[in-house]
């Protein structure tokens, strides 16, 4: 009976690359396996008497309201122009010197996937915003690109990252679970600050990284970043900073709230939505239509989050009653690396899934399934939410199914190759690599920062 749930799992994977929609293949799948099974006596019928209380509690869960005021909050920014005026402003202060625009682009990314912390956002943002100028400048496509694509993917990790309120809110439901499974009846929780906290160090690292690759390139690859001839600055230093502090401001009242344990991470983003607002207000880029036009994308991206989640919720439910938890659990066991290989073997089936799946459908149908037994190993929760992540955003840049590679693609001028792009964000992969190495022989990277600030 076991394998079933094995079977399950292949089938839902071959309906999603046929392209049916995915909310609607999980939940499709899985009443069809547990039909059969109560037909054949394999199945259990008072799994699906679970359902309604399941979708109640997603409905009603406090840390999913985040979802739409943060989703608002990244689609207002994009409409009203910050990532535009920033972008310009970074240009015109670093663009005379060699390799300045691709500095510039990596920062600006970098605050942008603080303020959207969506990767599809960001990577099209930016394609359209710096990627001509890039050309026209004389920058090398593959260079350009991969600067672009590496920078558009941070959105996974830097908080307020969409990606990890979801994981979140499914990592604290798995860690209560391995621990009422170990007999612990009084169980510790984790939250979406935990691994908003936690992502900081690893954010930090990764942009620096980004940065001296950027630097070396322009010192020891000459030819790949153009010499501009040496000019004055457009932009005065006020414009500069107006250009760079509303969205700074916005980032620090978002994250200063959560981390200085003055507001949840739900209320935070009712805090980054209204001020989202009035920055579009301020730089007078609201309108009647633009505002409809942000709460519809809201809208549509919130529906289909719920959704998958819905659809994920009656997956797990009917794989755990084939039990499929228990098969895990006794296939991680009887692994020869014990721990160790238990989490690489994950990392790798992430890793894998993380071309043909969105963050979304990951986060919600295969963490559930293997993260209760990883924590019940002893595995911190913080620490493992981040991996994913990582893990996540590098799949996503991997050719040749890379969701950031598609996204850059659809916006770049026909003169780029793709085996540019691909060439391009090669480097990239290798740093983001050397990161999960890192973080995986000094876990404190992570740990440290979420011990300092909530003991």
């Amino acid at each position: 009976m076991e394998y079933m749930s094995i079977l399950m799992f292949i089938v839902v994977c071959g309906v999603l690359l046929l392209g049916f929609p995915v909310a609607y293949s999980l939940a499709g799948t899985a009443i069809l396996f547990a039909g059969f099974g109560m037909l054949t006596g394999q199945f259990e019928q008072a799994y699906l008497n679970a359902v309604p209380s399941r979708l109640y509690g997603i409905l009603t869960n406090q840390t999913l309201i985040a979802v739409p005021l943060f989703v608002f909050m990244g689609v207002a920014l994009e409409k009203s122009k910050v990532a535009e005026n920033l972008l310009n402003a970074m240009t015109q202060l670093f663009g005379q010197y060699r390799g300045g625009l691709a500095i510039s682009v990596i920062l600006v990314g970098a605050l942008l996937a603080a303020s959207t912390g969506i990767v599809g956002a960001t990577v099209v943002t930016m394609g359209l915003l710096s990627l001509p100028t890039m050309l026209k400048q004389g920058y090398a496509p593959s260079f350009a690109t991969g600067s672009i694509c590496a920078t558009g993917t941070l959105g996974q990790i830097i908080p307020p990252s969409i990606a990890l309120v979801l994981l979140g809110d499914v990592l604290s439901s798995a860690y209560q679970r391995a621990q009422l499974n170990m007999g612990i009846f009084s169980p510790e929780s984790v939250s979406v600050g935990d691994l908003f906290v936690g992502a900081i160090v690893p954010g930090a690292i990764l942009v620096s990284l980004y940065l001296i690759y950027v630097v070396g390139v322009t010192w020891l690859q000459p030819h790949k970043v153009p010499r501009v001839a040496p000019e004055k600055s457009k932009i005065t230093w006020p414009a500069f900073l107006g250009a760079l502090l509303p969205p700074l401001l916005l980032i620090f009242l978002v994250l200063g709230a959560i981390l200085g344990g003055f507001a949840t991470p739900t209320e935070a983003a009712g805090v980054g939505a209204a001020g989202s607002l009035v920055l579009a207000v301020v730089q007078k880029q609201l309108s009647l239509a633009k505002l409809k036009d942000v709460m519809l994308t809201t809208t549509k991206v919130t529906s289909m989050v719920f959704l998958i989640l819905i659809g994920a919720s009656i997956f797990s439910l009917v794989f755990r009653g084939f039990g499929g938890e228990e098969l895990i659990e006794h296939l991680f066991n009887q692994l020869p690396g014990g721990v160790f290989a238990a989490v690489l073997v994950v990392m790798l089936v992430i890793f894998v899934l993380g071309f043909i799946l969105d963050f979304i459908e990951i986060t919600f149908v295969v963490v559930p399934l293997v993260a209760p037994v990883l924590l019940a190993m002893g595995i911190d929760p913080i620490w493992l939410g981040i991996m994913i992540a990582v893990n996540l955003q590098t799949s996503f840049l991997t050719p040749p199914f890379g969701f950031a590679l598609f996204y850059l693609r659809g916006v770049a001028p026909n003169s780029v190759q793709t085996t540019d792009i691909y060439k391009g964000v090669i480097p990239f992969i290798i740093l983001q690599v050397m990161l999960l190495i890192g973080m995986a022989v000094w876990p404190s990277l992570v740990t440290w920062l979420p011990a300092v600030v909530y003991g």
